[in-house]
């Protein structure tokens, strides 16, 4: 099974096709090449494993990121992902500060 995450993006560089893009707070670089559209700062896109592999709506990741939260509010401390995924949120510098999905002005 593939997961895609959505993330929002904050910078791109178009000369090396890589954005910085925020996952829940923490912020990763992702590449474009496969990418179905050009991402400018403020789009969201579908990441897998390092690629942007789509830009998605606004509304549609939001409905996605509450899923993740649910989701991760649901698992148990048994659960490893659920573990791995809560312990990278935390350990994100600005994490606390931001909200689910990159930052104040998330939809």
């Amino acid at each position: 099974m593939c997961l895609g995450v959505p993330g929002k993006v904050l910078e791109v560089d178009q000369e090396m096709q890589i954005a910085t893009v925020d996952f829940w707070g923490v912020k990763k670089q992702v590449r474009l090449e496969i990418c179905d559209a050009p991402v400018e700062p403020g789009d969201y896109i579908l990441n897998h494993v390092g690629f942007a592999i789509r830009r998605i709506p606004p509304e549609d990741a939001v409905e996605t990121l509450a899923l993740y939260d649910e989701l991760l509010r649901l698992a148990d401390e048994q659960d490893l992902m659920a573990a791995d995924v809560r312990s990278e949120i935390e350990a994100a510098p600005d994490a606390a500060s931001s909200s689910r999905g990159g930052g104040d002005d998330s939809p």
